[in-house]
């Protein structure tokens, strides 16, 4: 089978190097795919967003099957356009991927189907949200409607910064047309969990759960980036609580899309948090979390492309998915500087046969050396029986890994063993 994988970060890498252990796929297009990409599958200048050339690429290409990564793509109709000339894609087509690309979509559908999720007001005036916010409860959640690149919410803690984050947002427009409508939203206390599910719009199958790892400095302190690491599974997920969350949030999210006319396919994201008063919803992605898919991934047993089909055909019910009961950690290295300025260019050095796995989120080919591209530039990702280990063998890899300016956090993962210890 001839694949192709739309998008080019650190999740596509894991993606790509999780399909090639099937034995029927001869080929990988990565569109547009980076420099560490290059390894393990055939990079494409091909933008994630430019919908036209993807199509045009896949049917002059003779594509089997495509996997639609960003979310950008899906919330502009890329697995619609795909399947309009007859390739069967992974991810969900525009109608569904609202879930992700409208907060205010989102919010309003949990209200309707009484999925727990905070309290809410949604606002297309700023002088009314700024009125509204002279009296709510501080602190506040403040959500851009539409894509942001992960950066379009203010947890503010102040009145004065929830009116900062409003003007900003809706009349400064630093997110563009994502910031003519916001939410603001009450604001919940409690461990954050991720759960990323396979469903193929009737059934919905939980990954193994996860825990990101935000701030950009040691003990969850800095400016809050796309992620530093990741620890799996997440030890405040027990089983317990994930058979409330299935009863209470993951079927009835699927059935409530379903009842609108928007059948989710693909892989849905819960972004969770498990207050006081049980698990709620703090937001949803339309397609696998970076970087938490580069330690759910690691620890899946059943065939990846096997499982993406299904969603795609509808035999979810039918397939047999399991995760091993071991632990993971991801380490991200980052240039120096990241989430600010930083600068790239600078030669990587990842030696072969590392205990362990390295997916490239920023690198570029120059004068044929692997050099930094980005601002997260890699994961280092180790699995163990348990999770102390995993996190010895992730940080293990680390010093073994090469490039000028690197930088990373010390701490992935402690917060999980000392939640362990409680």
């Amino acid at each position: 089978m001839k694949l192709m994988v739309v998008g080019g970060g650190g999740r596509e890498h894991a993606i790509i190097k999780k399909l090639k252990q099937n034995p029927t796929v001869t080929e990988i297009f990565a569109l547009p795919g980076n420099g560490g990409i290059a390894a393990d599958a055939t990079c494409v200048n091909i933008g994630a967003k430019d919908i036209e050339k993807i199509v045009a690429f896949a049917t002059e290409n003779a594509i089997d099957y495509a996997v639609v990564a960003p979310d950008d793509p899906l919330v502009l109709g890329c697995v619609d356009a795909l399947n309009a000339v007859g390739i069967p894609c992974f991810g969900p087509d525009a109608k569904a991927a609202i879930i992700e690309g409208s907060k205010v979509f989102s919010k309003n559908l949990m209200k309707k189907y009484n999925i727990p999720t905070a309290t809410y007001e949604v606002f297309d005036d700023p002088a009314k949200a700024a009125e509204y916010l002279q009296t709510a409860p501080i602190p506040t959640v403040i959500k851009a409607d539409g894509l942001a690149l992960g950066k379009g919410v203010v947890i503010a803690t102040t009145r004065e910064d929830a009116l900062d984050a409003v003007r900003s947002m809706m009349e400064d427009k630093v997110f563009g047309e994502s910031g003519n409508q916001i939410v603001v939203e009450e604001f919940l206390t409690g461990p954050e969990v991720s759960v990323l599910a396979f469903t193929d719009g009737e059934t919905v199958v939980p990954m193994v759960s996860s825990m990101d790892h935000k701030r950009a400095g040691d003990g969850d302190t800095g400016l809050n980036t796309g992620g530093m690491g990741t620890i799996a599974p997440n030890p405040y997920y027990t089983a317990d609580v994930a058979k409330v969350c299935m009863e209470t949030i993951f079927i009835p999210t699927i059935n409530a899309m379903k009842a609108e006319g928007r059948p989710f396919k693909g892989c849905l994201y819960f972004g969770l948090m498990l207050t006081p008063n049980g698990p709620k919803v703090i937001e949803y992605n339309c397609r696998f979390g970076d970087p938490e898919t580069q330690v759910v991934l690691p620890l899946m047993e059943t065939d990846l492309l096997e499982a993406m089909m299904a969603t795609t055909n509808g035999t979810l019910k039918d397939t047999d998915i399991r995760f091993s009961s071991g632990s993971a950690c991801c380490v991200v290295m980052a240039s120096n500087g990241y989430p600010g300025k930083y600068e790239t260019g600078f030669e990587m050095t990842i030696p072969a046969n590392l205990d362990g796995e390295v997916y490239v989120a920023g690198a570029k080919i120059i004068d044929g050396k692997l050099c930094t591209g980005g601002g997260r530039v890699l994961g280092a990702v180790a699995t163990a029986d348990n999770l102390a280990d995993a996190v010895l063998k992730a940080y293990g890899l680390v010093p073994k890994i090469h490039f000028d300016n690197a930088y990373y956090r010390h701490d992935i993962g402690k917060r999980a063993l000392d939640a362990g210890k409680e």
